[in-house]
């Protein structure tokens, strides 16, 4: 067993296989990184690792396996922030990840809260916990779920970027845009979800378009989108780009030298809406992607926007 504190040399390789998940996974996340200064990249990367291998295990172990792994990531977290954090996790493909997320958490003072909540929303996913929830009633339960899967992430991402006020100040309008991003990726996903018999929408707002899970189950298997779910989609996508003006604004909190790279991500997101309509709302026989000469385009000039 390997004694003492984490070396540098093992964080260095810890983050830089955080960069190649963040690389791999996630294009539009991962391009709004590289217009950030270099020395915020890897927490950056790190948080987002950490959100993707417990997102995958959850999505794609067996029920049994997904609360134990759960359970052992939450305990392995806490190992990890000890000061001889080796000792307190086992060799496994997750521990580089940890160890570069614990060193991150430490660096920044990051609020251990917040990895909490989201970990009790990924339990939300897991058939046979006492969370567990495949479908919405309300607007206020959905809500309930991506204060874990989206705004926790938000909220654990503020004191890397850093804000001109109080962090406190400056929440809100991260966990607003948190849960803008989820919602995007819950209308551009509908067809996905059902397959693992999810739906990620409130069915009260489902059902004042005549839409429930028959519908929706009809729609993926003819690969054609019912009228009734497009008046929804319309919907939703209204309810969502008012989630994003409500949390732009926000945006102006943070340090200036951080601004660009997320507005180019808040734009590359919203920006996944107008292909679903420009799709005519057709997800069930397509997943709507933003081209990558568009992000680049997108990022370029929010990056060369004039900013106040």
């Amino acid at each position: 067993m390997n004694t003492g504190a984490t070396t540098s040399a093992e964080l260095a390789v810890a983050y830089r296989e955080c960069r190649q998940i963040a690389a791999t996974h996630g294009r539009t996340y991962f391009l709004a990184t590289r217009l950030l200064a270099a020395e915020h990249r890897p927490a950056v990367h790190a948080l987002y690792a950490f959100a993707r291998t417990v997102d995958d295990l959850v999505d794609h172990a067996t029920t049994h396996d997904s609360i134990a792994e759960l359970d052992r990531i939450d305990k392995q977290l806490h190992a990890a922030l000890e000061p001889c954090a080796r000792d307190g996790i086992e060799p496994d493909a997750r521990s580089s990840v940890l160890l570069a997320v614990a060193d991150t958490i430490r660096r920044y003072d990051i609020a251990l809260e917040h990895f909490h909540t989201f970990l009790h929303s990924m339990r939300m996913d897991v058939p046979g916990t006492v969370e567990f929830r495949n479908r919405y009633a309300t607007m206020g339960e959905l809500r309930e779920y991506m204060r874990g899967s989206a705004a926790a992430i938000g909220l654990q991402l503020l004191p890397v970027l850093g804000t001109v006020v109080p962090v406190l100040e400056a929440q809100p309008a991260a966990a607003e845009l948190g849960e803008a991003f989820q919602l995007t990726n819950f209308l551009r996903d509908v067809a996905e979800d059902l397959d693992r018999d999810r739906i990620y929408l409130p069915a009260d707002e489902l059902a004042a378009f005549g839409v429930d899970a028959a519908l929706l189950g009809h729609c993926r298997r003819t690969a054609a989108t019912d009228p009734r779910v497009r008046n929804m989609l319309r919907h939703l996508i209204a309810v969502n780009r008012d989630g994003y003006r409500r949390a732009l604004p926000g945006i102006e909190l943070l340090t200036p030298r951080v601004r660009p790279a997320i507005h180019t991500a808040a734009a590359l997101y919203a920006d996944i809406l107008s292909r679903i309509e420009a799709a005519d709302y057709q997800i069930f026989a397509t997943r709507a992607v933003v081209p990558g000469f568009h992000r680049i385009r997108t990022a370029v000039t929010q990056f060369a926007a004039p900013r106040r």
